[in-house]
């Protein structure tokens, strides 16, 4: 299973630059006069500085409203959608994409479990392994190398289970959406349907973008 990297930025300090001072015992340079002292001045009681004119509020401008669904053109007989999109937004999408990530951190949890037993036993053989008997010390080395062999194989078998589990909620998922993409493309009386991805679009009129309605209808199948 392919871990991730977490890259630990460490910003440098910058040392302030300092006043510059008349190092202790050093005389003024010749020519140079200390400033006389000031005469006393009588404190006067502290004046409170005026309040701070409030600004007006600057009204923010209210944000643009939702454009309609551009309208699927009249006569059209070919239409798109975006598979990706129907797969995120719709119910059974987001259902499948949560058992995945439940599994996944299932499988991260049991991999660090095992992956922090085995830095363990690495810094002690590090640490201490110069004071350790031979018997221990080559115990310890075979108990690393066990654990290393065990973590390579639960990442393989992690990552095995799954893709059979990705493949088998895809698989569901079609057989939900197959159906429904075939009753839309029938009430639209299209010809064909793409898969916008699939079939390398570049442009097309925005009216043939059909992902929206078949989310809505393949919700509006599980509801019923």
């Amino acid at each position: 299973m392919r871990g991730f990297v977490i890259a630990l930025a460490v910003g440098a300090l910058s040392a302030a630059p300092g006043f510059a001072q008349t190092p202790a015992g050093q005389t003024p340079a010749p020519g140079t006069q200390k400033p006389a002292a000031p005469a006393p001045v009588a404190p006067r009681p502290a004046t409170p500085p005026p309040a701070p004119a409030t600004a007006p509020a600057t009204p923010q401008p209210a944000p643009p409203p939702a454009q309609p669904p551009a309208p699927f053109p009249q006569g059209a007989k070919v239409a798109y959608v975006n598979l990706q999109v129907i797969a995120q937004l719709s119910t059974d999408g987001k259902a499948a994409a949560a058992k995945v990530n439940a599994l996944t951190q299932k499988k991260q949890a049991e991999i660090g479990d095992k992956t922090k037993s085995l830095q363990a036993n690495q810094s002690k053989l590090q640490t201490g392994g110069g004071v350790m008997s031979d018997a221990a010390r080559g115990q310890l080395e075979k108990d690393i190398e066990r654990q290393q062999r065990e973590l390579e194989r639960l990442q393989q078998d992690a990552q095995s289970e799954l893709n059979e589990l990705q493949q088998e909620l895809q698989g569901e998922f079609q057989k939900k959406l197959l159906p429904v993409l075939e009753q839309l493309s029938k009430e639209k009386g299209l010809h064909f349907l793409f898969s916008g991805a699939d079939a390398g679009l570049i442009w097309a009129e925005p009216g043939l973008d059909l992902t929206m309605e078949a989310v809505k209808k393949l919700d509006g199948a599980n509801a019923k």
